[in-house]
């Protein structure tokens, strides 16, 4: 029986093969977390006691932003730069749809907005951990 890849990028199951990235530490954490709701809609009125306050029956989640932790390895160092900057390559292009099959269907749709708060590689120049930050504009949209 095939396993299942850890992640997927823009549908490709090839994503370790391709690029040599894996899931970092607290990936999924981050990805899964709960979701904020927008503000209710409030008006506050000199000519009433207290506030009124708007709660829709169906609340509408807000859009976020996540870090997440990623690992790249490759078998030498010029194995390793090059896909490192592949994958870059590939952040770079902006929108992203990223999935994690053994967690979920869920396909996550994310703009790259930049590094997060984290880079670090081995002295071997093999393996490296690097935090990206993306947006997700609406995470009520979770299908292909």
């Amino acid at each position: 029986m095939a396993t299942l890849p850890d992640i997927r990028i823009n549908g490709s199951s090839t994503v370790y093969q391709d690029y040599g990235v894996r899931m970092g530490d607290g990936f999924l954490d981050a990805l899964t977390e709960p979701l904020s709701l927008k503000e209710n809609i409030e008006n506050e009125s000199r000519l009433e006691h207290g506030k009124r306050v708007v709660v829709e029956e169906t609340p509408k989640f807000a859009s976020r932003d996540v870090i997440l932790d990623f690992t790249i390895t490759g078998t030498t160092p010029d194995d390793f730069r090059r896909k490192k900057n592949a994958f870059l390559a590939l952040m770079y292009k902006g929108v992203i749809t990223l999935q994690v099959p053994k967690e979920s269907d869920d396909v996550y749709h994310l703009i790259y907005r930049g590094k997060g708060s984290g880079y670090s590689m081995n002295p071997q120049r093999t393996f490296c951990h690097m935090m990206l930050k993306f947006e997700e504009p609406d995470p009520s949209n979770r299908t292909l």
